[in-house]
């Protein structure tokens, strides 16, 4: 029998050690590289796997409402170490999934060290992995270490890959009242790909801008921990009450600039405007231009839904200013997960591109069931993109709009010049990753017409149920030899 050389995982947070796992359980054999306690971070307290850095909470569980919780189901039905983990030591929490952390960062690595084809190297992996390394799957993080962050930018030619990145809200389309807002884009222009009505206008008047200015200035705003405190703002990427505090009409003459834009219902410019630009290749995401934040959760929910249009906006991600390493995964990796320049090395965890403990660790599992795969000779076969686990794999390596080098439009592209992901940012899962049904549920059990939220919860069910189904066929599926 031929042997299978091992893989190495490097970092052994919730990407890293779901990785690890995967491997393992298709036996192949595993190296897992972890550097704590040997050289802790800055946020880490432990050597632990899987440790928990922040809340001890999985989010929402309800699998058939909740697309975080269809996500913990679909990761379950996978055969998830760290979902296992996480159900032996929870805490009552409501409808949330909350663990003991220090249990639970306890059980994975009991777990780990316990299995026979898992080797442990407790050692910093500096720089580039050796090229007698065959497959590694690098999971370090958004706290990657400097030397291996910088050999990382080299080789991808992105540069620095640790900034603060402020993040800008982006709602659910279905959620923006139409009856205010209207598609235009300023002056009719039509860009790449684009038909002169690209952009969903938000206007107010002078009484409505002054009152947001001053819930801007007043809002309560994250602090920097520490350790994030000499991270430079990405550059271009203004905090939007940052740029409320250099003067009151800044963000008039700026993002909420109204030039151009004839509201239908007046046949005037208003006095400022919020746009709201397509985020997502399905539509069903949109975010506010320009507005990138650092104000606390709550406050943006109230804040931005003084804004006229939005005041029943349901929210997909929220803004944030973020110590980030992360990789432009839609331009970097193919959907393996693998690096396009050096496909050895493949990618998982928050620094593909994905926000939240559990959506790590799903990147984790796909990373992990797919380096095995390739060990295997089998062929790689994504998970569909009618479930979570495969929304996620489209949202960091194809999910979004390409664009052209400085958004010129398509007639003077020069023929075979490269387009990049627009706005590539991090994100949770969200049913707004997820592909619309063809048809969705009008009527209730009983035949009763669904109307306002009832409705949206029916859909919610029925695209949850779709994703299960889905889901067990892409598990059944038998392995088969790749081919050329």
């Amino acid at each position: 029998m031929t042997r299978i050389s091992p893989i190495h995982v490097i970092g052994a947070g919730l990407a890293g050690s779901e990785a690890a796992h995967q491997i393992a359980s298709a036996g192949v054999p595993v190296v897992l590289h972890e550097m704590r306690p040997t050289r802790m971070t800055d946020a880490h307290k432990s050597g632990g796997f899987a440790e928990l850095v922040c809340s001890n909470s999985f989010r929402s569980d309800d699998w058939e409402n909740n697309a975080v919780g269809l996500l913990h189901e679909e990761m379950r039905r996978a055969g998830s170490l760290i979902m296992a983990a996480a159900d032996v030591h929870k805490l009552p929490a409501g409808g949330a999934l909350a663990v003991d952390r220090d249990a639970f960062s306890a059980e994975v690595t009991a777990r780990l060290e316990a299995n026979p084809l898992i080797t442990l190297d407790r050692r910093e992996v500096e720089g580039l992995p050796p090229d007698d390394w065959q497959s590694v799957v690098i999971a370090t993080g958004p706290l990657t270490s400097p030397a291996l962050s910088t050999a990382i930018g080299q080789l991808t030619g992105e540069g620095e890959l640790a900034f603060f990145d402020a993040i800008a809200p982006v709602i659910h389309r279905d959620s923006v009242d139409t009856s205010v807002a209207w598609f235009q884009s300023r002056y009719d222009k039509m860009g790449p790909a684009g038909t002169g009505a690209d952009y969903l206008n938000c206007p107010m008047n002078k009484e409505e801008y002054n009152a947001f200015i001053d819930a801007l200035l007043a809002g309560d705003k994250t602090v920097f921990k520490e350790w994030e405190s000499n991270t430079p703002y990405f550059d271009g990427c203004l905090p939007v009450e940052v740029m409320a505090e250099r003067g009151r009409e800044t963000l008039r003459y700026g993002p909420m600039k109204p030039v151009g834009l004839d509201d239908p219902r007046t046949g005037r410019w208003p006095y400022a405007v919020v746009q709201l630009r397509q985020d997502n290749a399905l539509g069903t995401l949109w975010n506010m231009v320009g507005f990138q934040t650092k104000l606390k959760h709550a406050e943006q929910v109230r804040i931005f839904r003084m804004i006229p249009g939005l005041e029943n906006a349901e929210f997909a991600r929220l803004g944030g200013l973020h110590r980030n390493t992360y990789l432009n995964s839609p331009k970097l990796l193919d959907r393996a997960l693998r690096l396009k320049a050096l496909p050895r090395l493949r990618f998982a965890g928050q620094i593909t591109g994905v926000e939240g403990y559990v959506e790590s660790a799903a990147i984790g599992l796909l990373a992990g069931r797919f380096a095995a795969a390739e060990a295997l000779g089998h062929k790689i076969i994504a998970p569909p993109p009618t479930t979570a686990l495969g929304a996620l794999i489209d949202h960091i390596t194809g999910g979004h709009i390409l664009v052209a080098p400085s958004d010129s439009p398509s007639s003077s592209r020069p023929e075979g010049a490269a387009v990049t992901p627009r706005s590539f940012q991090p994100m949770n899962i969200n049913y707004g990753l997820i592909p619309d049904l063809e048809a969705a549920p009008t009527v209730d059990a009983n035949g009763k017409k669904l109307k306002g939220p009832e409705r949206g919860r029916a859909k919610k069910q029925a695209q949850s149920r779709r994703a299960i189904a889905d889901l067990s066929v892409w598990l059944n599926t038998p392995s088969t030899p790749a081919t050329e």
